[in-house]
């Protein structure tokens, strides 16, 4: 049965990339939401094995931190591991900091410590 992702506000181009990445790694089913509002909906009603956020969401340019520490204190979602999507690893430390596990970098999809990295989450 495949791994179900949530891919939170990556745009187009990093949504195929991120996407290609997963599924030439693991077997998953990636939803996608663009802002807040449809994460926490869909977090909601679906539990997920890992939700990658990105830095900042594409569509409205949001912070992923601050959706990081929404999604931790959100009493009504379904709690699921957290990583940010970030070539900094400043960011992702402040992500550790509010919940998050060490998440992931754009650049980083052909190293095979990214796929190591999910592989307790998607394997």
């Amino acid at each position: 049965m495949p791994k179900r992702v949530l891919s939170v506000g990556q745009c187009v181009p990093d949504s195929s990339a991120l996407s290609r990445f997963l599924t030439s790694h693991f077997d998953v089913k990636i939803d996608q939401a663009d802002v807040e509002n449809d994460t926490m909906e869909k977090l909601k009603s679906t539990e997920y094995d890992l939700v990658l956020i990105n830095r900042k969401l594409d569509a409205d340019y949001s912070d992923g931190i601050e959706l990081i520490q929404k999604i931790k204190a959100g009493s009504d979602v379904k709690q699921s591991p957290l990583m940010l999507v970030s070539n900094y690893p400043e960011y992702q430390e402040q992500a550790v900091e509010v919940g998050a596990v060490y998440g992931i970098g754009k650049d980083q999809y052909r190293d095979p410590q990214t796929a190591a990295r999910l592989q307790p989450y998607l394997g």
